[in-house]
């Protein structure tokens, strides 16, 4: 990665700030606009709960263009075991930004809870581990400034994780919370021996609807709200049509201040191709620095009691 001298600058006061600043500072979870398709990257409780075998990869370009722009990729994947009972999942990510970059493995694990004939109740748990790292290496920094404590040491740092969540689930409709990342967690940095939080706690509610406009075409109004001390609520909204539960395509929005299509087609029996074009306005970063995140999945039924049938979520 190289600077010019005119942003060096301007990088290295937001680098101070976000890796070495106070605890208010602390990381962001990184976005997924694909969260309804693939529930599991916020919420351990869907691990199963559409009582089949899936696999998920999602990679995510955002503000392609801005130096250090955030760059995320995920692996998940999950299977309902047990006769439907239960649920256990696999998730894999990392998060690039600038010169940093967080890594996180965990295992997500459900008890789903039947209420009825068409309602599922669903409890999960997620465990495991994230990894920082920030690499000065990757700065093109001036002679006078090599000798700053701030970058004499690279960092490499990991720390466990806990977090839980809650859904609700019919034929009609999905609602959750989830908390990710119960752990608010402090390193500190080999450099400089100050403290910053690496993450702090994120709280997501989401739900969905499924209105049935006729038997070849579903619309699916979707909202996801995000939850974080010392920063603004964020709110996504999305309306997305399904024609013969093949294809689906909508728009979304996230506050107002990003917009955005979302396609998705079924290929085949069992594959769903995705993919999300955003693109910010004057009260993001600008209209120059556009995202795009692709989605790769499949659902594939295993065992004799996973369900054959099509399900909305």
């Amino acid at each position: 990665m190289h600077f010019n001298p005119a942003r060096m600058k301007y990088f290295t006061a937001f680098l101070l700030v976000v890796v070495f600043g106070s605890s208010a500072f602390a990381q962001q979870d990184p976005l997924y606009a694909q969260y309804i398709n693939n529930p599991i990257l916020l919420n351990p409780a869907y691990a199963g709960l559409n009582n089949n075998f899936n696999a998920n990869v999602t990679y995510r370009n955002q503000w392609g263009g801005f130096d250090g722009n955030p760059v995320t990729f995920n692996f998940n994947s999950h299977v309902s075991l047990v006769d439907n009972k239960v649920g256990a999942g696999l998730l894999v990510s990392q998060d690039k930004l600038g010169i940093i970059k967080n890594t996180e493995i965990q295992a997500a694990f459900s008890y789903k809870l039947p209420l009825d004939d068409s309602r599922t109740f669903s409890f999960g748990m997620q465990a495991g581990f994230v990894n920082f790292r920030a690499n000065y290496n990757e700065l093109n920094i001036p002679d006078a400034d090599r000798d700053d404590i701030a970058f004499s040491a690279n960092e490499n740092l990991s720390k466990p994780n806990l977090g839980a969540g809650i859904i609700l689930k019919s034929e009609k409709y999905l609602l959750g919370a989830s908390v990710p990342r119960l752990l608010s967690t402090t390193i500190t940095a080999s450099s400089t021996g100050q403290q910053f939080e690496l993450y702090k706690q994120h709280f997501y509610f989401f739900g969905s609807y499924v209105m049935f406009l006729n038997e070849n075409i579903r619309l699916k109004p979707s909202a996801l709200v995000r939850a974080v001390g010392g920063s603004p609520v964020s709110v996504d909204l999305n309306f997305n049509f399904n024609f013969n539960e093949k294809i689906t395509a909508g728009i979304f929005t996230r506050n107002f201040a990003a917009y955005g299509i979302q396609l998705q087609a079924k290929l085949g029996n069992n594959i769903r191709l995705g993919y999300i074009f955003e693109l910010p306005t004057g009260n993001s970063v600008g209209t120059r620095f556009l995202t795009h995140e692709v989605l790769l999945g499949t659902t594939v039924p295993v065992f004799d009691y996973h369900d054959r049938s099509i399900s909305t979520f």
